[in-house]
């Protein structure tokens, strides 16, 4: 596995609603639980597929991309009012220590992490707050999303999570998938 970024000519395919096998808006808000007053960062945004379901609950959302594109083409589409595209590697986010109540990513945590992002990510989210990820799971078949080489298993998530005292309160392995929700010390 290694730091790798989606391909731009397939920017469209992030905007298909059958995405939602894999992640439905309810399994990434139902952890976060916002009360619309809330900073919520969703990291590796792309076209704002899943930060457009994020915005009607949260005060304000930051969607972050290492890819200017990305954000070009999420401004065609059209940013929700409360929504700041951003665009910053993982590893080096321009925001202040705890600074956002919640992170969020999106079948893309395969694709930046690193010690230095995941250290980032604890950073930037205030104590006792909600990183939620959902990505593509090493345990399934690879029909669907990357190659099962470029995905992690959930226990290595986990592992990597604990070794930051990031502490997870709840996963879940699904076909293809996993969900993961931690809370920041």
């Amino acid at each position: 596995m290694g730091f790798h970024t989606y391909p731009i000519e397939r920017a469209a395919e992030l905007e298909d609603p059958s995405r939602y096998r894999f992640c439905s808006r309810e399994e990434l808000l139902g952890p976060l639980a916002l009360d619309g007053t809330e900073t919520v960062v969703d990291l590796g945004s792309g076209t704002g597929f899943y930060t457009d379901d994020i915005a009607p609950f949260a005060g304000r959302v930051y969607a972050v991309d290492l890819q200017e594109e990305m954000h070009g083409i999420y401004r065609e589409k059209g940013l929700p009012e409360n929504v700041t595209p951003v665009t910053a590697d993982v590893a080096d986010l321009p925001f202040e220590d705890g600074e956002c109540d919640a992170a969020v990513t999106t079948m893309t945590y395969h694709e930046f992490y690193s010690e230095a992002a995941l250290a980032e990510v604890r950073r930037v989210v205030r104590p006792g707050g909600r990183v939620v990820v959902v990505d593509w799971s090493a345990a399934g078949t690879g029909e669907d999303g990357p190659s099962v080489d470029e995905r992690y298993d959930l226990t290595s998530v986990r592992d990597q999570f604990n070794d930051f005292g990031l502490e997870v309160v709840f996963s879940n392995e699904r076909p293809e998938t996993f969900v993961l929700v931690a809370s920041t010390p």
